[in-house]
C-alpha cells in the first residue's frame, strides 16, 4: 500500500535479506534439494533447507491475480491484499505487522496479474508465529465495511500516484489493453478507477471465497529449518482448513494478431517515450529460452546492439531496453523500449531499433556475442538466487508458471540456444505484424505542476 503502509520497490523487496545465504549447488540443482509435499486438502508445500545464517523466508502465494477478474471489477485482487491485514476474530486491526515486528521480523505482501503473495522474513525460532498468523487469516478474514471504504481511498490514490500523474506507466498500461484484446492481461493489475470506484465489500467477499484456500494456494519457505520438524507445524495450522474447489486457471487468449497495432499518448512529461510490444510464448514453449538469449543481445549493458546504436553511435537516445519475462502463466509480450534525446523523434528511434531487429534476422550473430549473452544470463541467474528470499521466490514464480522443478531446466536450455535459432524466433516473433506500438508525445507542465515520475515494466503492486 502506499500511504497507510510501506512501499516498497522491486528493488527492496530482492534485497530484504541483505545477509547473503547459500546459493543452490549447481551441480545438483533444485530437485535434488527441494521437498514438496500436498497435504490431503490440496494445499502444496515447498521447502529447501539453507542453513548459513539463522533467518527464513514463508510465504503464501495465491493462484489469483489480475487475470482472474473479470469486466466491471477489476481491482479486486490487489484490493483484497490490502484487505488481508484488517484482521480476524483472533487478530485485531492492522495487529499482523505488529506481531510480526515484536518478532523481529518482516511482512509484505504484493499482487500481479497472476498471483498474490504475503511473506515473513523471520528469525529461525520465530518461524511458528507466521506460520499461525497465515493459516489464521486464509479462513477467518473479517471484511469490515468501514476499513473497506478507508482501503479503497487508498488504493484510488495510489494508482493516481502510480498510473495517472506517471506517463510511462499510463503509456505501458495503454499499450496492453490495446495489444491484449480478449485476454485478461488486458486490464491493469490495480484496476480501472471506475471499477475501483465500483467495488464492494461483498465483492471481496466472493473473492476471497473463491480463491483463498488450499486447493488453490501453496507456501514455500527457505531457510535455517529442518523439514521433519517445520512441515508438521505447517500441517497442524493449515491443515484443519476445508479444501475448496480449485478455480479454473484456462482463460480466453489473444488469436494471432494479424497486423501492427499503434496508439499515441499525449500527457505532461518532459521527453517523448517509444514502447513496443510484440506476442511471444513463456515458459512452457521452447522459444522462450531463445527470447531470453534475445534480449540479453540487444540491451544486457554498454556493449550491447541498442545500446552501441541508438546510445553511444547513432546519439538518438537517453537509453533504449528489452524486457521479456518468460515467468507468466499466459503468453505475454516482449518489450523494446527507448527515450529520445532532446530534438530526437520517436519515429528515428523506431527507425533505428526495426534497423536493429532486421539485423538480428538477417545476420547470425558471432559465436563470441552469443556467449557473451549466455555468459551473462547464466551469472545473472546464479546471483540472482543470493539470498533466502531470492530463492525462495525463484521456486514460487516458477511454480506459478508452470512448475518450480523447470528452475533446473534454464540454464542447459540457455546454453543449447544457437545462433540459427535467433535468426528463426525473431523473424518469427519479432515483425511489425505482432506487434503494438505506443508513443508517448510530451505535454508541457501547467505552472506549479511538478514533473512527473518513472516506473519499470511489470513491477508489482507492493502494499
Amino acid at each position: 500500500m502506499i500511504g497507510a503502509r510501506r512501499a516498497w520497490g522491486l528493488m527492496a523487496l530482492w534485497l530484504l535479506l541483505t545477509c547473503v545465504a547459500a546459493m543452490p549447488c549447481a551441480a545438483a540443482g533444485f530437485r535434488d534439494q527441494v521437498v514438496e509435499k500436498t497435504l490431503p486438502n490440496g494445499l502444496k508445500v515447498i521447502l529447501h533447507e539453507q542453513h548459513r545464517v539463522p533467518l527464513v523466508t514463508f510465504q503464501v502465494w495465491y493462484r489469483v491475480g489480475s487475470r482472474n477478474e473479470a469486466w466491471g471489477n477489476t481491482g479486486l485482487s490487489h484490493m483484497l491484499e490490502h484487505m488481508m491485514f484488517k484482521g480476524t476474530p483472533q487478530v485485531g486491526p492492522e495487529a499482523f505487522s505488529r506481531i510480526i515486528q515484536e518478532h523481529g521480523g518482516e511482512d509484505n505482501a504484493f499482487t500481479s496479474r497472476d498471483f498474490t503473495a504475503y511473506f515473513e522474513e523471520l528469525s529461525a525460532a520465530a518461524v511458528p508465529v507466521a506460520i499461525e498468523l497465515e493459516a489464521d487469516r486464509m479462513q477467518h478474514l473479517v471484511l469490515r465495511d468501514e476499513d473497506f471504504h478507508t482501503e479503497r481511498l487508498v488504493v484510488m490514490e495510489e494508482r493516481r500516484l502510480r498510473t495517472d500523474d506517471n506517463p510511462q506507466a499510463a503509456l505501458l498500461e495503454q499499450l496492453e489493453a490495446t495489444a491484449y484484446q480478449t485476454s485478461p492481461y488486458h486490464w491493469p493489475i490495480i484496476g480501472w478507477m471506475e471499477d475501483l470506484a465500483r467495488l464492494t465489500v461483498a465483492d471481496l467477499e466472493t473473492h476471497y471465497h473463491t480463491y483463498y484456500h488450499p486447493a488453490n494456494a501453496f507456501i514455500v519457505a527457505v531457510g535455517d529449518f529442518q523439514v521433519a520438524d517445520l512441515l508438521p507445524r505447517i500441517e497442524q495450522a493449515f491443515g484443519v482448513h476445508p479444501s475448496g474447489t480449485a478455480p479454473d486457471q484456462q482463460k480466453n487468449i489473444d488469436p494471432p494478431q494479424s497486423g501492427e497495432r499503434r496508439l499515441i499518448l499525449k500527457r505532461v512529461a518532459q521527453l517523448p517515450s517509444l514502447l513496443m510490444g510484440y506476442h511471444v510464448p513463456n515458459l512452457r514453449e521452447p522459444d522462450s529460452y531463445v527470447l531470453e538469449v534475445i534480449a540479453a543481445i540487444l540491451s544486457q549493458g554498454q556493449s550491447s546492439r541498442l545500446y552501441h546504436s541508438l546510445v553511444r553511435d547513432k546519439r538518438l537516445a537517453f537509453e533504449a531496453n528489452a524486457d521479456y519475462s518468460l515467468l507468466s502463466r499466459d503468453r505475454g509480450l516482449f518489450f523494446l523500449s527507448a527515450t529520445p534525446l532532446p530534438g530526437k523523434d520517436a519515429s528515428e528511434v523506431e527507425q533505428a531499433i526495426d534497423q536493429a531487429l532486421a539485423r538480428l534476422q538477417g545476420e547470425p550473430v558471432s559465436a563470441r556475442e552469443l556467449d557473451k549473452a549466455k555468459h551473462q544470463l547464466e551469472a545473472a541467474f546464479v546471483m540472482g538466487q543470493d539470498s533466502l528470499f531470492a530463492q525462495a521466490m525463484l521456486l514460487a514464480q516458477y511454480e506459478i508458471a508452470h512448475s518450480w522443478r523447470a528452475i533446473d531446466d534454464y540454464l542447459p536450455a540457455i546454453r543449447r540456444v544457437s545462433a540459427a535459432d535467433i535468426q528463426r524466433v525473431a523473424s518469427r516473433y519479432l515483425i511489425p505484424d505482432n506487434r503494438t506500438v505506443g508513443v508517448l508525445m510530451p505535454l508541457p507542465p501547467q505552472e506549479g505542476q511538478a514533473p512527473p515520475s518513472g516506473m519499470s515494466l511489470h513491477e508489482p503492486l507492493v502494499r
